[in-house]
């Protein structure tokens, strides 16, 4: 039987089918291979990245500065110490202008940044151990804490639980040698501890037993201190790049003893004094610095890490005067409730946020350094910590979007210092107002800084209803904080912890 012959309808039908399978199955294969390939490029995009997605919260890097004035570099007044690598940064930061230390010497200050607190409300108050007693002051010091409570919950703690490496390269000071920074939230400790100054700027950084610890068994003979520091803060930042990090890197230059490279201090040695900043060791101890952070800077862009690295230089009390240097246009130095022993260089990088030269004259305070840091993390932080912060988020000024809405700035320093050449004190700024209250005789004295920076003219007497409504918002506060007070002296009463030194300190004296 022949078969049956198909029409050229048939046909055509026919081949339409089979091409429309064909054509199908093409589509099918297609399909798959975009799968395929959009898998490969995601997978390529996830390996290119410089960390995972869930990490892509910004790295902190906080320079903290020991005893570093005001006006001690260029971008903040200062012809005659030369800092190209802080300027430069400068010029790509905000600049604050009103920046200040909760307290006019260091271990209060470095507590104030770690908790967020005035240095009142811990009872911390004076640089540890302090120098008791002040055998011709009229007043007895009061009880205070010597140690920073292991209780608290610092901002490295918080970041250290979300995730973040940290590390405390240098400067420490905050208690007994027990007390180290890995009881506070931070992964690795380099040279910190219990010494307020380093006992040699120059390896093995002092002799048995008095040496800085970890630092001080292995190095090499002429290695400075600011560059062995600068080596480890290096290390530090390269190991934890693939992550977020908080590098908590705290100079002990330009502190006492001023010490310097011989390299640099020739070079200041032939300088010109300059507005009374005169001292070679200190300007070549600054420069020092200068470089560390030129160099700092410098690792971040090379490892790309610079787009999203939080950047802060900051200084913990006012500039030694005047045996180191001069905090002119400001008046005094470390120890003092004038501008000098308290308004810091302040610079903060935030990549994308801040505008590059930007400049803000908002006062601020170190406690703020704490709740701005959590809101740059997108962290809330310990909910019972935060209860108790005193510092605010200056994000508003960072941004450029607002001002942040506080009464005052107080501080509360119920000791004497280098043998009573500073007295115990409190202060408040409010607005352009500043009001020192000394506690031996409650005698105040009022200035209006921004007609008077260098604080010259006292308007006490002028202006009698302004000096009372600051007293009243002074003592307000301390009763608010719980701040400890001095008490009278007994006639029989004799000093205590260390005697005084009632000259002056000479350059190579180590005070804290």
């Amino acid at each position: 039987m022949m078969p049956p012959v198909l029409s050229s309808t048939h046909n055509r039908a026919a081949g339409l089918l089979v091409a429309s399978r064909c054509r199908i199955g093409m589509l099918i294969s297609m399909t798959r291979l975009n799968h395929l390939l959009l898998g490969l490029f995601a997978t390529l995009i996830l390996f290119l990245a410089p960390r995972p997605l869930a990490d892509a919260r910004p790295n902190f890097v906080f320079i903290l500065v020991d005893d570093l004035g005001w006006s001690d570099v260029g971008c903040f007044g200062s012809k005659f110490y030369e800092t190209p690598s802080i300027d430069r940064f400068a010029s790509t930061a905000m600049r604050f202008t009103n920046a200040y230390a909760a307290c006019p010497v260091c271990s209060p200050t470095r507590a104030s940044i770690l908790t967020g607190k005035y240095p009142a409300k811990l009872h911390l108050t004076d640089y540890i151990p302090g120098e008791g007693n002040f055998r011709a002051g009229s007043l007895l010091i009061p009880k205070w804490t010597q140690a920073l409570p292991e209780s608290e919950v610092t901002i490295s703690r918080v970041l250290q639980q979300a995730g973040y490496r940290t590390a405390s390269i240098g400067k420490w000071h905050l208690g007994p040698k027990e007390a180290t920074p890995d009881k506070y939230g931070f992964d690795v400790n380099i040279a910190g501890g219990a010494f307020g100054h380093p006992p040699d700027y120059f390896f093995p950084y002092g002799k048995p037993p008095q040496q800085l610890p970890t630092i001080s068994q292995s190095g090499n003979k002429g290695e400075y201190l600011t560059d062995r520091l600068t080596d480890e803060a290096e290390k530090f930042v390269t190991s934890a790049k693939d992550k977020p990090f908080f590098l908590y890197f705290a100079h002990y230059a330009v502190h006492t003893p001023l010490l310097a490279r011989p390299d640099l201090l020739e070079k200041y040695k032939a300088k010109k004094p300059v507005d009374e900043q005169k001292n070679a060791a200190y300007g070549a101890m600054v420069e020092s610095v200068d470089q560390s952070v030129g160099r700092m800077l410098k690792q971040l862009d090379d490892l790309k890490l610079s787009d999203h690295t939080i950047v802060v230089f900051f200084s913990d009390n006012g500039g030694l005067w005047p045996q180191a240097t001069s905090n002119r246009p400001l008046r005094a130095g470390k120890g003092f409730a004038y501008e000098g022993g308290i308004r810091e260089p302040l610079l903060i990088r935030w990549p994308g946020v801040t505008k590059a030269g930007a400049a803000s004259d908002t006062p601020v305070i170190s406690m703020d350094f704490y709740p701005t840091m959590l809101e740059m993390a997108g962290l809330k932080g310990d909910a019972e910590q935060n209860k108790h912060v005193d510092g605010l988020s200056i994000t508003p000024l960072l941004r450029q979007t607002g001002e942040i809405q506080r009464d005052a700035l107080y501080w509360h320093y119920p000791h004497y210092w280098r043998g009573g050449q500073s007295r115990p004190f409190g202060a408040v700024r409010s607005g352009d107002w500043k009001l020192i209250e000394y506690y031996e005789d409650m005698r105040a004295e009022l200035y209006n800084l921004k007609d008077d920076i260098g604080e010259s003219k006292d308007l006490a007497t002028t202006n009698v209803r302004k000096a009372a409504e600051l007293r009243g918002m002074l003592h307000a506060w301390r009763q608010r904080m719980g701040a400890q007070m001095p008490t009278p002296k007994p006639a029989t009463a004799r000093p205590t912890t260390r005697p005084e030194k009632a000259e002056p300190a000479s350059e190579e004296e180590v005070w804290d």
